[in-house]
């Protein structure tokens, strides 16, 4: 199976082009969907999470409270440290699984924190999405209603996306239309059945 990761800047278009990905019969996996999984009531993140940082951090159906947990991590650096230590190793870990359970010949896992977590040769292909910094910043306002400081910290907190890109395999313009993106995600599928075939 050829094993392809695809990563980027938060609010970069990962999400937009690993559905297209989907809708065109690729197999995928999205690591945000994993780390939503860990973090609901009873399992074993987010007990962790509860003993380091206390039960205020629990919503009253028992799971993670993402909007405070994210307010601590990303003005914290060591919490922040400390709660990547929890959830990585969940994460990749269930992808592995789902990679080595897949019959498919082709699988798309989405992984925000690829290269901050330095697994990126873990992977036979890096896809990265990459669209300006202006574009980025009011696509985040949009999407997650937070205060444009909030959202630079957010942007901040990861590696610019230049350097991902520059250590990429494939690298996926999301800043023009939709139109141009999907021809971008046509040659990425391209790309993928070609290494597949070698």
């Amino acid at each position: 199976m050829l094993e392809v990761a695809l990563t980027g800047g938060i609010a970069t278009g990962k999400s937009y082009v690993l559905a297209r990905l989907k809708e065109r019969g690729i197999a995928t996996i999205d690591a945000d969907d994993v780390v939503h999984e860990a973090f609901g009531p009873g399992t074993a993140t987010t007990k962790a999470l509860a003993d380091q940082f206390g039960r205020a951090m629990l919503k009253p159906d028992g799971s993670i409270d993402r909007a405070l947990l994210a307010k601590i991590v990303f003005t914290d650096p060591e919490a922040r440290r400390q709660v990547e230590s929890i959830v990585h190793p969940i994460v990749y870990s269930t992808i592995r699984k789902w990679f080595d359970a897949s019959d498919r010949t082709i699988g798309v896992a989405s992984i925000p924190l690829l290269y901050e977590t330095g697994r990126e040769k873990d992977f036979d292909v890096v896809a990265v999405t990459v669209c300006p910094p202006d574009v980025q910043l009011e696509r985040l306002l949009e999407r997650d209603r937070m205060s444009q400081e909030e959202a630079r910290q957010r942007i901040a907190a990861q590696m610019p996306v230049e350097e991902k890109a520059s250590r990429g395999d494939f690298v996926i313009l999301t800043g023009g239309t939709t139109r141009a993106t999907d021809a971008q995600i046509d040659e990425l599928i391209a790309t993928m059945n070609a290494r597949k075939g070698s």
